[in-house]
């Protein structure tokens, strides 16, 4: 019981580190750049909710819609007026302003009079519950599930097959597909390139709130909290940079390394394990469980 609730933990994390390397593989396929301020956008994401329901005095789903809404408004202006004046530029220029923007984002919270500078609880309906499954009477033996992360998981799953569905079956998602295999093709087509990129901001700036929303619960609301970018960069890497499907596996596999390590292994693996899962992959499959190979002729 112990071993699969441990496995049940890190499906859990694993999918935060999934919803946020979705971000990183959204906007690497709308622009071919890397994103390393999806941390700092969950980070927002969860103090839009947190000031939803605490300041405006929203109920708790109007104040998830509503920072989502917000995140996916704010990701498209970023985009408009920061990102795409620099696009065109070499890639290390993009990366390094989207590190400068996750800086001025937790250094923006913090100035935030009795919001950023303390850790807070987001109050959600379902805090500290729990289920019990099997065991005896006295519920010896029984495997004990923790309710925020079992939403965790349902919300992904959710989340997933929307997502799916956009991509397949929507003429948005079609032409998203169509601008991230070749752009140049797809502007001669027709397809508005630019207008997509800004969605696609947009787009992952709203995952990254629902991982907030999803992970405030667990661990607090607190400006440093978008660190957790860190390791689902590990998650895109290990699925696959280019690969949607992929993002989410290789946070699963993150997610549980970590909580197995954490437990049966000495201290300090637990944060390191994310790194060294990477570090294997790259060396037996560099383009990661989904990855594409692609072939350069000189």
């Amino acid at each position: 019981m112990l071993f699969l609730q441990l496995v049940i933990s890190g499906i859990a994390q694993g999918c935060i580190y999934g919803l946020i390397a979705l971000g990183f593989v959204l906007i690497y396929k709308a622009t071919e750049t890397v994103s390393f301020a999806q941390g700092e956008l969950m980070m927002l994401g969860a103090f839009a909710g947190l000031v939803g329901m605490t300041v405006l005095g929203f109920p708790y789903w109007l104040a998830v819609i509503s920072a989502i809404a917000s995140m996916a408004v704010f990701g498209v202006v970023l985009e408009r007026t920061v990102i795409r004046p620099i696009l065109g530029q070499p890639a290390f220029s993009v990366v390094m302003l989207t590190i400068g923007i996750g800086y001025a984002a937790r250094g923006a919270i913090t100035m935030v009079p009795g919001i950023g500078t303390d850790t807070q609880a987001l109050p959600v309906p379902y805090k500290d519950e729990i289920w019990k499954i099997g065991g005896n009477e006295f519920g010896v033996g029984a495997l004990v599930l923790n309710v925020e992360h079992m939403v965790v998981i349902g919300a992904t799953a959710v989340l997933c097959v929307l997502l799916f569905a956009l991509f397949r079956y929507s003429k948005l998602g079609i032409a998203m597909q169509a601008a991230s295999q070749n752009q140049l093709a797809a502007y001669y087509m027709g397809i508005p390139v630019q207008r997509l990129n800004g969605i696609a901001w947009g787009l992952a700036a709203a995952v990254a709130a629902i991982a907030g929303l999803l992970l405030a619960p667990i661990t607090f609301v607190h400006a440093n909290m978008g660190f957790i970018g860190l390791k689902a960069f590990p998650a895109a890497v290990v699925g696959g940079f280019g690969s949607l499907p992929g993002a989410i596996v290789g946070g699963l596999v993150i997610g549980i390394v970590e909580s197995l390590s954490g437990f049966y292994l000495p201290d300090g693996f637990k944060d390191t394990a994310p790194y060294v899962v990477v570090l294997v992959m790259l060396m037996v499959k560099p383009n990661g469980l989904f990855g594409e190979t692609l072939r350069k002729k000189v």
